[in-house]
């Protein structure tokens, strides 16, 4: 299992960026949603913000909606070129103009229910490896249905912590099935968690690389960082993820949310 680090900065300063486009294929301006009185990205900004390691928290975005949105709860918020490919581009765009910050950390606007803990996490594994260039979280994969999913992508990593490959393919493939292969401890399958830290130079870089074929293929930006030969180190929470891509995430995390308010 992936080793776990105490929380301590070593006198890095890292910042979160949130990467928020308006328009998405499957839930139309899902950051934008507001049924329980707040909108999606203000509740991840929220999120985000309970974090202990980063000193700051904020949006990059290339739309004016998002942009007033963000200014009219209080938030940061930064306008970046409307043809960044990725956010990783956009991050990255706002790295450019802080020399001063050692460590970013790239948080999607979808996940609201990102824990502060799990932030701190992914960024005290660069911390706590000072050789590392980039870094990543996992959590356990307890359904069969989850492993066999597309859109749950998978991470395999080795005994130190650093990851062999991520795959929508369910992964490691089982040669003979027992149900028992789920509820193993330690864990067998781990879903990958979609948030990154980087060093900023680092990060410069990434944003200038070629995609892969592994990239190209699996439509997973993270192997670009494999096929060009670096590491990611991958720490593991064991809390669920919970990204807001469908009108049924959506209603799931209203749910939620009523259900705790």
């Amino acid at each position: 299992m992936a080793t776990t680090f105490p929380i301590s900065s070593h006198g890095l300063v890292s910042q979160i960026v949130i990467p928020a486009r308006l328009h998405s294929t499957r839930l139309p301006e899902k950051l934008l949603l507001r049924e329980t009185g707040k909108t999606l990205i203000e509740h991840t900004y929220e999120a985000a913000s309970q974090a202990r390691l980063p000193s700051s928290v904020c949006v990059a975005t290339d739309h004016q909606r998002i942009f007033d949105e963000v200014r009219a709860f209080g938030g940061r918020v930064c306008m970046t070129s409307p043809a960044c490919a990725s956010g990783t581009d956009r991050v990255a765009e706002v790295a450019l103009q802080h020399a001063e910050v050692d460590i970013f950390v790239n948080v999607q606007g979808d996940e609201p229910d990102l824990s502060g803990e799990s932030i701190d996490q992914v960024v005290a594994l660069l911390v706590n490896n000072p050789g590392a260039v980039m870094s990543t979280l996992a959590t356990p994969i307890r359904s069969r249905e989850q492993w066999e999913d597309p859109a749950c992508v998978k991470a395999v990593f080795d005994a130190s912590g650093r990851a062999l490959y991520f795959s929508r393919s369910p992964i490691p493939a089982a040669r003979t099935w027992d149900d028992a292969l789920l509820t193993a401890d330690p864990p067998h399958f781990y879903q990958h968690v979609g948030m990154y830290a980087y060093r900023r130079d680092f990060l410069l870089k990434l944003a200038q690389m070629p995609r892969g074929q592994l990239e190209q293929l699996e439509s997973l930006e993270q192997l670009r960082v494999l096929e060009a030969g670096y590491s990611i180190l991958i720490g593991v929470v064991d809390e669920p993820t919970f990204g807001i891509d469908t009108e049924r995430d959506y209603r799931q995390f209203v749910e939620r949310r009523r259900r705790v308010a």
